[in-house]
């Protein structure tokens, strides 16, 4: 005989309604830029549109629900950090909601990964220490860890030497098994927010905000002795905090990548890791150039005065040891010509991405590179 228990049914009905909303509030909240009360408003006209809500929820009682479990807070409270006070009344996301939009932006572009996307862990073809064992040994060495002796190899060898009816081990007989060499690796990533990245009505920025986050979340979850900083450039270069991604926006600027590389190689300088890197995510060509204090801007084209500096700064990248590797959100001939330049000077890597597959190319390469010695 089979029974159902319908009231658990429904409770569980409910709950994984109320966890589908809060993720779709949490999209929402990304896509406004951080304004609570615009995400609530398109939270509600979408929940009414497809009877999301149901019978026993609206969205004053979400919105509560929000405070209560520590997505949203107050203004006057402790919450996003920089967030200016707002009216009265008025509601913030917390570190809790931060969190929780980074963790599913990294969910959803792991999930779209085939499980051997990456390959293993990854093996650099170098033996080292730190890492995963490999099937290959080699004779102790002083200062080898116990954990890695091959015992099998080592009774074997003292066997082998000891002769018959007497088993005596030395030093020489020992074996170790390699392990694959982990390297630790500082990463700049440079996301351009210029106009052009919402221009002709495709949002690029959020894919892009996306993807940044996912590579955040990576590393303080997977590879915490790395470093991540991340700037974002237009006219100019700022060091920005991670934990405001989510609310960054396209402003009315051109792309100065120029800067860019100038602030990634400052902040670079102050790293003392294996390996260096700059992630750069853009999808136009550079327009702007800071001369003298003051900003030189041409849209039309490539400028020469623009592009040649911009490849200097390519080239300063290669002779400092930085891998310049770039994400090119766009498919135009001329523009691929200008990253394909930039790739030679720096002898980096270049990804010409779909917003759909931005997220997956992103990921992998840097799981795939951070323990090469680069």
């Amino acid at each position: 005989m089979r029974y159902r228990y319908t009231q658990f049914d429904e409770r569980f009905r409910q709950m994984e309604r109320l966890e589908q909303l809060k993720n779709l509030f949490l999209q929402l909240l990304m896509h406004t830029g951080g304004n609570v009360g615009e995400a609530l408003e398109w939270l509600d006209l979408l929940a009414k549109r497809y009877n999301l809500w149901g019978d026993d929820l609206d969205l004053e009682k979400f919105k509560q629900l929000l405070i209560d479990e520590g997505y949203l807070a107050p203004e006057g409270r402790p919450g996003r950090a920089g967030q200016g006070e707002g009216p009265p009344g008025a509601l913030k996301p917390t570190a809790k909601a931060e969190r929780a939009i980074r963790h599913d932006a990294f969910e959803d572009l792991f999930a779209s990964l085939k499980q051997d996307a990456f390959g293993g862990e990854h093996v650099t073809p170098y033996a080292g220490r730190g890492g995963d064992r490999l099937p290959e040994t080699r004779p102790y060495e002083f200062g080898d860890r116990v954990q890695d002796i091959d015992f099998v190899h080592s009774i074997a060898n003292g066997i082998r030497h000891s002769g018959r009816g007497r088993f005596r081990m030395a030093e020489e007989d020992l074996e170790v098994f390699e392990v694959e060499q982990t390297t630790s690796c500082a990463t700049v990533l440079a996301l351009d927010v210029s106009h052009s990245m919402i221009l002709y009505g495709e949002d690029r920025i959020t894919p892009a905000k996306r993807v940044a986050l996912a590579l955040t979340e990576l590393i303080q979850s997977r590879f915490q002795k790395d470093a991540l900083d991340v700037i974002v450039f237009g006219d100019q270069a700022a060091i920005i905090d991670p934990a405001r991604l989510p609310y960054i926006q396209v402003g009315p600027y051109h792309t100065n990548t120029k800067a860019a590389l100038e602030l990634a190689q400052r902040l670079l300088a102050r790293r003392k890791h294996a390996n260096k890197q700059i992630v750069l995510i853009t999808d136009g060509k550079p327009s702007a150039l800071t001369i003298g204090g003051r900003l030189y801007v041409n849209s039309y084209g490539l400028d020469a005065r623009i592009v040649n500096k911009t490849v200097e700064e390519a080239q300063a990248c290669r002779r400092k040891g930085i891998i310049i590797t770039t994400f090119m959100i766009a498919s135009d001939p001329y523009l691929q010509e200008f990253v394909d330049r930039l790739t030679e000077a720096n002898k980096g890597r270049a990804y010409y991405a779909d917003l759909q597959n931005l997220g997956k190319f992103v990921l992998v390469d840097y799981v795939r590179n951070r323990r090469k010695e680069i």
